[in-house]
């Protein structure tokens, strides 16, 4: 048996026989207590002077090693004269208490708060805890004075204390015993008032008790506590609580609520209670809550843009460029449409990773790659400005830096930019198709979930703009697939409107419509603005001039951005022949997008209508690398059909 110390109540040593030992006078239990407090390390002579004296004597020095000598004497009654001790050594300018960890009970206090293996049980942690709990023989160091050193070693033990009541409660509710979890909260908040989390904790504890009316008296009651005793109103958590209680929220009772719900709320509680405000763990814990929320759709896409700024502009703030071009880079969501759905957002998170890459260190290459994914992705649809290099040079800058990484991850991001600057000009379906291909065989490699569904969709629309709506059907239904095993809902989004393309083409104008429109609702609250901005309007106009029909317009369709191309056949269809002219003199050229086919086939009939052969020329020649596709089919989502439907006879356009 070893010697056991004990500053959990009075300093206090025991013997390996178990007997109590005599450490003497208060001095001599403050330096034990200091070496405690200590941990193990040396604490220099002059240091236990200062902390044991306000004023120390002439001989301050002289006084402390005789304490320590007697301190020896009784730790080691028979250690040899002249022997060198084992527990309270001398080493460099000081001493050290050398004791085994489990020899301490503040020591095996902390270790208990900390340990115990991840798979125990809610009443084995409740079992350790308690165990804890019970070496405190009162207040810590409770027979020493108010030195600076004591006071703070004090506080810092009792805080242990009260975080380990607190876990204990969090134990016997996982344990499903609300009612002595609210037994000891009780106790506990009454005698510290000031202890939010005891406050939320004992709510908690009685609702799920069924004691509903006091759960919510108890929140009233903190809160009152927090302002009269601290000046405070609660906090996000138990305000959030207190709503969740009053509209009976499943999740509160373990009886109703999912097991995958308690999980993450634990999860939730123990990160907010474990990592410290302003901690920089929590910039890229959150980038990364920010990447999955996207994958949600609805509500969560469009918050986890607005959240995703946010937290890439308060890294930049940190001064850390690293840090800044984790947070950056971590937002690798497969991206699949070439149209933004914020463009000023878009671009200020491209502005922020060129900042970035411009202030990184030399050698980090997989940050600069990220970087360089990020600006790639999000300059789709964002206007490049003049003094910036091409967003597609950066694509290739991180495709070529991924490859040489050898790191997945990075190269299916990377592929990803390379996609969306691959729409320079038409036709470049080939290029899209091989970029598709190697996602897959990445993906599949590597077990890429995320990533292989990108590839399919990627690939779905290269199969479409060549007319190959069977092929895109396999690459459809194996999305569609991954989709419901996965729980990703946006991609049922992209199918809908694939399928819809199909009916298009091989049923009457009417299906066609009614399919569109059926389509159409996948969009509603998807949070994809960028996608539904004129889209079914366009498709509407595909299904006429698929048909060989006569466009039909009401008048009240949103064209969203596809409005410059649609205006003079608006014009022309409302026998406004100067308005269709002066909107097709001022047509500047479609962008390299999705629909970029598209936009050049609009330019083309209105051309013909209109009698301009110089613009059917021009026309002529951006659609040519694409004479064997089919137009606005690159989307996978609407077309207008074959491109060699809009090419005028040469003679007549040249």
């Amino acid at each position: 048996m070893s010697v056991t110390f004990g500053v959990l109540g009075p300093v206090i040593a025991h013997g390996t026989d178990g007997a109590p030992l005599s450490l003497r006078g208060p001095r001599h239990r403050a330096v034990l207590a200091r070496l405690v407090a200590a941990r193990r390390r040396v604490v220099p002579v002059d240091r236990l002077v200062a902390d044991l004296w306000e004023e120390p004597p002439a001989d301050g020095v002289g006084a402390v090693r005789t304490f320590v000598a007697a301190l020896r004497r009784a730790l080691e009654p028979d250690r040899p004269p002249r022997a060198p001790a084992r527990l309270l050594v001398t080493e460099g300018p000081g001493y050290a208490l050398r004791a085994h960890p489990d020899t301490v009970d503040a020591w095996r206090f902390e270790a208990a708060l900390a340990d115990g293996p991840d798979d125990a049980s809610p009443a084995a942690r409740a079992t350790r805890l308690d165990g804890a709990l019970g070496w405190w023989r009162g207040p810590a160091l409770s027979d020493l004075g108010g030195e600076l050193w004591a006071r703070a070693e004090r506080d810092r033990l009792t805080g242990l204390r009260l975080h380990a009541v607190e876990l204990l409660a969090e134990a016997h509710l996982a344990a499903g015993a609300p009612e002595r979890a609210a037994a000891d909260l009780d106790a506990h908040v009454t005698e510290h008032p000031g202890r939010e989390e005891g406050w939320r904790l004992l709510a908690l504890a009685l609702y799920r008790a069924g004691r509903q009316g006091e759960a919510l008296a108890a929140v009233r009651r903190a809160r009152a506590a927090l302002r009269d005793g601290l000046g405070l109103d609660p906090g996000p958590r138990l305000g959030r609580l207190e709503q969740e209680m009053l509209r009976q929220d499943p999740h509160l009772d373990p009886d109703r609520a999912d097991p995958t719900d308690r999980l993450w709320e634990s999860a939730r509680a123990s990160w907010d209670a474990e990592v410290r405000a302003g901690a920089r763990a929590r910039l890229e814990s959150t980038a990364g809550l920010v990447r999955d929320l996207a994958f949600t759709g609805g509500g969560g896409l469009a918050r986890s843009r607005d959240h995703r700024l946010a937290a890439v502009l308060a890294a930049e703030r940190t001064g850390d460029p690293e840090l800044a071009a984790r947070v950056i880079g971590t937002h690798d969501v497969p991206a699949v449409w070439t149209s933004s759905d914020d463009p000023r957002q878009a671009a200020e998170l491209v502005s922020a990773a060129r900042r970035t890459l411009d202030r990184l260190p030399p050698g980090r290459e997989a940050a600069r790659c990220r970087l360089l994914a990020a600006i790639a992705v999000e300059s789709r649809g964002v206007p490049a400005a003049a003094d910036t290099p091409p967003a597609v040079d950066a694509a290739h800058e991180a495709v070529r830096l991924a490859r040489r990484l050898g790191d997945p991850a990075l190269l299916a991001f990377a592929l990803n930019g390379a996609y969306m600057q691959e729409f320079r000009t038409a036709g470049l379906s080939p290029a899209r198709a091989r970029i598709g291909a190697e996602l897959l065989e990445l993906a599949r490699r590597h077990g890429m979930v995320r990533i292989e569904v990108l590839a399919h969709l990627v690939l779905l629309q290269s199969r479409c703009a060549v007319g190959d709506l069977a092929g895109a059907g396999r690459h459809a239904a194996a999305a569609d697939g991954l989709a419901a095993r996965w729980d990703l809902p946006l991609v049922a989004v992209f199918t809908a409107w694939y399928r819809a393309v199909r009916v298009a083409c091989g049923g009457t104008a009417q299906q066609g419509r009614a399919a569109y429109r059926e389509a159409a609702t996948t969009l509603v609250g998807a949070g994809m603005p960028g996608v539904a901005a004129g889209l079914l309007p366009l498709a509407l106009l595909g299904v006429d001039l698929l048909h060989h029909r006569e466009p039909r317009f009401s008048g009240e369709e949103d064209w969203g951005p596809n409005a410059p191309w649609v205006t003079p056949l608006l014009r022309l269809a409302a026998d406004d022949q100067d308005g269709a002219a002066a909107a097709f003199a001022s047509l500047p050229d479609p962008p390299g997008d999705l629909l970029t086919e598209a936009r050049w086939a609009l330019v083309a009939r209105a051309a013909e209508l209109l009698g301009h052969p110089e613009a059917a020329t021009r026309a002529r020649r951006a659609l040519l690398p694409a004479a064997g596709e089919w137009a606005g089919a690159a989307s996978g989502m609407l077309t207008l059909g074959p491109v060699s439907d809009f090419l005028p006879p040469t003679g007549a356009a040249d």
